[in-house]
């Protein structure tokens, strides 16, 4: 039924085949994951492999470990989450692309705060800001601190949905951030354009300027592909 798989991204792959046959009805007729042991020796790996790829199902609302009784796949489980293979996330195409969807979400959630923020998040903004200066000054690449000042920008929207989506996309973000920072920080110009974009987009909100702020982040996340391109890097 399974592929047997490389030792890299085990856990990973055998969540993506276990969520292929779940959708295909291969469980259908118990409802019910084969035991760990069999599914272990199934894919060629080890039961820590498969306990963790199982987690990942269950966090994802797939599965239910029922205690004594196994592991069960979720009524309605056929509905499908989202989910973006980490591995593929920090390839340089990848990156490409998930910057064009940062871009498409985030220019909304820059205009969203302007219209909305209030002055304590304003600060906090410029706070998230700031640590990005503090981060590179110290020679850290920053990436923590660039993907918490644009989730403090969301936050400023007061939709929880943005933010639910954000802390979706935060770990491939991260992904995607540290091949852009790693990047920018090999020129000065780089890190200096980076620096002034942020500036604008929080310059924007402060301002409760929508347009402006829209424009700034899509200008900012534009200008980040083409700082890959111009590197070689895609």
């Amino acid at each position: 039924m399974f592929q047997k798989i490389p030792a890299r991204a085990l856990s990973d792959s055998v969540a993506q085949q276990l969520l292929l046959q779940i959708e295909k009805g291969g469980f259908a007729s118990t409802g019910k994951l084969p035991t760990e042991a069999v599914l272990a020796q199934e894919f060629g790996v080890s039961r820590t492999v498969v306990r963790e790829a199982i987690s990942r199902l269950k966090n994802e609302g797939m599965v239910e470990p029922r205690q004594g009784s196994g592991v069960f796949i979720v009524e309605r489980a056929g509905i499908r989450p989202l989910r973006i293979d980490y591995a593929q996330a920090v390839e340089p195409g990848a990156v490409v692309q998930i910057l064009a969807l940062r871009r498409a979400i985030e220019a909304e959630v820059a205009a969203e705060a302007a219209m909305r923020r209030s002055d304590e998040q304003m600060d906090n903004i410029e706070a998230k800001l700031a640590q990005i200066d503090v981060a590179v000054a110290q020679g850290d690449d920053g990436v923590i601190e660039d993907v918490e000042f644009h989730r403090a920008i969301a936050s400023a929207t007061g939709n929880p949905y943005f933010l639910t989506t954000l802390a979706f996309l935060n770990q491939y973000l991260e992904a995607g951030t540290l091949v852009t920072r790693r990047n920018e920080a090999l020129r000065e110009d780089f890190s200096r354009q980076v620096r002034e974009e942020h500036a604008r987009i929080a310059a924007a909100i402060r301002a409760a300027d929508p347009l402006a702020a829209r424009n700034a982040a899509q200008t900012h996340l534009y200008n980040a592909a083409r700082r890959l391109a111009e590197a070689g890097i895609c």
